[in-house]
């Protein structure tokens, strides 16, 4: 099968629902839940940043310190090794893994220099700088990259159609 009857197929077989057609009412899917549960998440957070802004202390002792960074960085580790491995493999869920690993080293990067100490600050910004974001920076858009190569690979887009 060629890769524009395997478009046409797809394409065909996609609308077969008959989810496209306007004068069809029905009620909300999950797209449409999601959506307004984001939303309304979104709407929710921005007077609770206002809050903690107002109400948190600026100095604060934190009890199972070493326990909660290092669960976060087994969690970022074994992203790593999901994300190397299923790379490895040529598996399509290294799209997700990558992702969310760049984005927990962003959040790494971002706690070690605020939660670090004046002697300690050049150390986290150093790391961050060097280590962390470039890394983060890389995964993400191969992550993004991924997302808009497999669909061409599999005849769903064309290669010069937006994504």
């Amino acid at each position: 099968m060629s890769p524009e009857q395997r478009r046409a197929l797809i394409l065909r077989l996609s609308s077969a629902s008959g989810d496209d057609l306007p004068s069809q009412r029905r009620a909300l899917g999950p797209r449409e839940v999601q959506v307004v549960v984001t939303m309304v998440s979104a709407v929710v957070l921005v007077p609770w940043i206002v809050y903690l802004a107002i109400a948190l202390p600026r100095v604060y002792v934190s009890h199972n310190w070493d326990q909660a960074w290092v669960g976060f960085d087994l969690l970022l580790l074994m992203l790593l090794v999901a994300t190397a491995v299923l790379g490895y493999l040529r598996r399509q869920l290294v799209m997700l893994t990558a992702f969310a690993t760049g984005v927990l080293l962003i959040c790494d990067a971002w706690f070690d220099w605020m939660t670090s100490n004046r002697a300690d600050v050049g150390w986290a910004a150093m790391t961050a700088l060097l280590v962390e974001l470039p890394l983060a920076v890389l995964l993400i858009t191969e992550a993004v990259r991924l997302l808009r190569v497999v669909p061409i690979r599999w005849g769903v887009l064309r290669k010069n159609a937006h994504a």
